[in-house]
């Protein structure tokens, strides 16, 4: 484990270990990250020591088209963690009554390494007033959620196999009406399932990446 007061991304430093050789399961922390990523090139943006801010550095053994399981394990061991009422939105967040509790970003360096990075909200105070109705945070110690992630993560990892059956009963997305936000298309309809290899199925349609939006009942 290695931790930083402050680093530009964790995910970026993971990557670059990566490079050179680094082995499973290395794990970066950081009490601040000026250039944090999240998904889509946005930023995840956060004072020092107002998230935990980590990634770990995994070298699967999967068929490309299972490595996305690998990003919802980690959002499922968060919700292990967390409890009720602690929900997955596809693809990638973990929410609370809808507002965005932790964000995940996985990715790879494309010769077998796949970095996982999360940002859980630990204090909410500093939400400025755009960010406070869809957003929340949970009271507890960075060091406690740390073990506590890193912990359930290497549980869910050794156990992929469970992982559909468990995200998908976790699910804040599936049974409600999303918007679907891909690169050169927006469509509308009810989120009915995931796949196997963890891709969100919108009436008959498989998405494998993209933004989702919950759409309020008509």
């Amino acid at each position: 484990m290695r931790w930083f007061t402050t680093v530009d991304s964790t995910n970026r430093y993971l990557l670059d270990e990566a490079a050179r050789g680094a082995a499973d399961g290395v794990v970066a922390v950081a009490d601040e990250q000026h250039a944090g990523r999240g998904r889509l090139g946005r930023s995840w943006i956060a004072p020092p020591g107002a998230a935990l801010l980590v990634s770990v550095l995994l070298r699967p053994e999967l068929a490309p088209a299972r490595v996305h399981l690998v990003t919802l394990a980690a959002a499922l061991a968060l919700t292990d963690v967390v409890g009720e009422p602690a929900r997955i939105k596809w693809p990638n967040d973990v929410v609370i009554d809808d507002r965005k509790l932790a964000g995940i970003l996985a990715e790879s360096d494309g010769a077998g390494a796949v970095v996982v990075g999360m940002g859980c909200n630990i204090d909410g105070a500093w939400f400025p007033p755009d960010l406070r109705d869809t957003a929340t945070a949970i009271a507890i110690e960075r060091h406690e959620l740390l073990v506590a992630w890193l912990r359930a993560y290497e549980a869910r990892l050794g156990a992929l196999d469970d992982v559909i059956v468990d995200a998908t009963a976790r699910s804040a997305t599936i049974g409600r009406r999303v918007r679907v936000e891909l690169a050169h298309e927006v469509f509308e309809g009810a989120a009915r399932a995931l796949t196997p290899e963890g891709y969100l199925v919108v009436d008959g349609r498989v998405v494998s990446a993209g933004d989702v939006v919950h759409l309020r009942p008509q």
